[in-house]
């Protein structure tokens, strides 16, 4: 029985790397389960590896190679090898493509700096709400800043498709990297669905923008300049969040309060709620956002849905912002992302960037991979390079830098060069 465990075990492990290449994007059985698996073994190839080198010692060692079995399983798990070496190439990348999409930040890169220790505070409060109490924590370097000293902030939005998540499980891995390095970072919780309805979540992070401004004192930040991140629905939150500053309709009680965002970095977000190009499946509104998130019939409240959509929320005075998504994306459609990053370039004063991830499944981030590695590196880099063009009174509409390359959406790669001319004119190139 031996060549033949070792032949299901060998198959099953190259099921799941074929599934890492193609997961299953509609089937309503296998969507979820592909979703998991294709994640694992994207972001933990390398680990698949030693785990198959493991087993084909064990295996040989008990007489797996005696029979015909045992060699197709050998000959099928040197195959999956290739298939996994691909993947891990893939992440191996990222540096490289990151260092395509921001190549408009120009030769600024900011030093490494000194590394901190790093101090979490949990559980502040920040907002008392319906019978609730919302809470954040801080990540910020251990040492205390100096009399004069203000250090950048960014705020973290936790995902889970609205109605799920929790500031404990996201964002960890660039809190602290940011934390190390000087910044301050603020993990929040918010109201979560179907107890919340929209704009409920958005609010609750209105009031986290306001709360953090009124305290800056108490956290040796600078008021004025506040960065936001966040993955999935975090990530639509961000968006939002950047590109509604000042909106009082979702400050109430803080109508007075200033809510701009200085720099944005969305990750694998969700940047449209009417699914006008039909790249969600149809049961992402009827049997989620309607009765879940919105309370509301797409076919009668329309302009609630696009109201609610990054897309159509963009204007000339958005921030800079640097978008991350994962061309491997089965939960938050890469076609969306593309769509907004190329209509934030077109129509923003500020730059836009946009990474798209060659493999990158939904979620990546949450392990300290390979690539969430370089990922981190990145988004470090865009922010301080913004943090610092804005210490030296730089506006975000002459952040353009004049003939920049700037990473967008369209081509077969899913980078093409744009250049930017000193009139902010957007003419697309093949990369």
């Amino acid at each position: 029985m031996v060549p033949w465990i070792f032949l299901v075990v060998s198959t099953l492990g190259a099921i799941f790397t074929l599934n890492a290449f193609h997961p299953v994007r509609r089937n309503r059985v296998f969507f979820l389960p592909s979703f998991f698996a294709s994640w694992l073994t994207i972001e933990l190839g390398w680990v698949h590896i030693v785990w198959e080198a493991v087993a084909v010692v064990i295996f040989v060692r008990l007489g797996a190679l005696e029979e015909w079995p045992g060699w197709l399983a050998l000959g099928v798990t040197g195959v999956n090898w290739v298939g996994l070496g691909i993947i891990v190439t893939k992440s191996r990348a990222t540096a490289q493509l990151a260092a395509t999409a921001l190549a408009g930040l120009g030769e600024d890169d900011p030093a490494p700096g000194h590394h901190h220790k790093i101090r979490r505070t949990r559980n502040v409060p920040y907002r008392r709400v319906g019978g609730r109490t919302i809470k954040l924590d801080v990540f910020e370097p251990a040492v205390p800043p100096g009399p004069d000293e203000r250090r950048p902030a960014i705020l973290q939005i936790h995902g889970g498709a609205w109605v799920i998540g929790d500031k404990r499980e996201q964002g960890l891995p660039l809190l602290k990297f940011l934390a190390a390095r000087g910044w301050v970072g603020f993990n929040a919780n918010y109201r979560l669905s179907p107890g919340a309805t929209w704009p409920d979540h958005l609010v609750d992070l209105k009031h986290a923008v306001a709360w953090i401004r009124e305290h800056a004192d108490d956290y040796g930040v600078d008021p004025h300049f506040l960065a936001v991140t966040g993955g999935s629905a975090g990530g639509h939150l961000a968006a939002m969040l950047a590109l509604t500053a000042g909106d009082p309709e979702y400050q109430e009680g803080i109508e007075d309060a200033d809510t701009s965002i200085q720099a944005a970095v969305p990750f694998y977000g969700v940047y449209d709620f009417t699914n006008r190009n039909g790249t969600m499946p149809p049961e992402f509104v009827s049997w989620f956002l309607e009765p879940m998130v919105m309370k509301r019939f797409l076919a009668d409240e329309p302009e609630a849905f696009a109201k609610a959509s990054p897309l159509d929320r963009v204007h000339p005075g958005a921030p800079p912002f640097f978008i991350i998504h994962g061309d491997n994306d089965t939960l938050a459609p890469v076609e969306d992302a593309r769509a907004f990053a190329k209509l934030l370039g077109e129509v923003s004063e500020a730059p836009t960037f946009y990474l798209e991830l060659h493999g990158a499944q939904h979620a990546f981030d949450v392990f300290g991979s390979i690539r969430t590695r370089r990922v981190l590196r990145a988004v470090y880099r865009f922010l301080t390079v913004i943090h610092e063009r804005y210490r030296a009174g730089v506006p975000p509409a002459r952040m353009r830098p004049a003939e920049a390359e700037v990473a967008a959406p369209g081509s077969d790669t899913a980078v093409d060069a744009v250049r930017v001319d000193e009139a902010a004119d957007v003419e697309r190139a093949a990369s």
